[in-house]
């Protein structure tokens, strides 16, 4: 359509959606050095885990949210299990302090990484995130600001290979889609 201009809404106000596509994540972007506090597990670098292997990463709000919950128990049990017979890493990743992730992971019994976020470093560098007032609360993060749903894969050099991107609110991709992504890096 040529003249007219798509908008969505994120947290009740009007965003014009040619604005937000233009700045987020895409093919050839470049993964930051960047450490992750995982649930269990302490911190996890992103750069040495990309040595051993391409890294899935799956932006997510926070571990109460509906959609999410579907998604990251769908990977457990359909794109997980694939992924052990790559090099691959699946790693979650959201604004929430690691503490209440822990949560959404035992409750999903999650055999992968469930990583925070909480000053941005990833959701900033790939434009993914939005203001949500009163969110800082729930994220006992100190910040309101959430990522829009997004499964961003990076090969080991870094280099973002494939970013999809759900500012609409339209659910995640399924596990075929994200691991066709993988398998295109062979």
């Amino acid at each position: 359509m040529t003249g007219t201009r798509a908008t969505t809404r994120v947290a009740g106000l009007p965003l014009d959606r040619d604005d937000i596509w233009s700045r987020l994540v895409k093919p050839g972007d470049r993964l930051p050095s960047a450490v992750l506090l995982e649930a269990d597990l302490g911190p996890i670098h992103l750069d040495r885990l990309r040595l051993t292997g391409p890294i899935v990463l799956v932006f997510f709000p926070y571990a109460s949210s509906e959609p999410a919950n579907a998604a990251l128990g769908d990977y457990e049990r359909h794109l997980y299990p694939v992924l052990l017979g790559t090099d691959a890493h699946l790693v979650a990743v959201s604004p929430q302090r690691p503490d209440r992730l822990a949560e959404v992971k035992r409750r999903h019994d999650l055999s992968y990484f469930v990583g925070a976020d909480p000053r941005h470093q990833l959701i900033d560098a790939f434009n993914l995130g939005f203001q949500a007032p009163g969110a800082e609360v729930l994220l006992g993060a100190g910040r309101s600001v959430l990522p829009f749903p997004a499964v961003v894969v990076a090969d080991r050099a870094g280099v973002v290979r494939h970013a999809d991107v759900r500012p609409d609110g339209a659910a995640y991709p399924g596990p075929e889609q994200v691991l066709a992504a993988v398998e295109a890096l062979r």
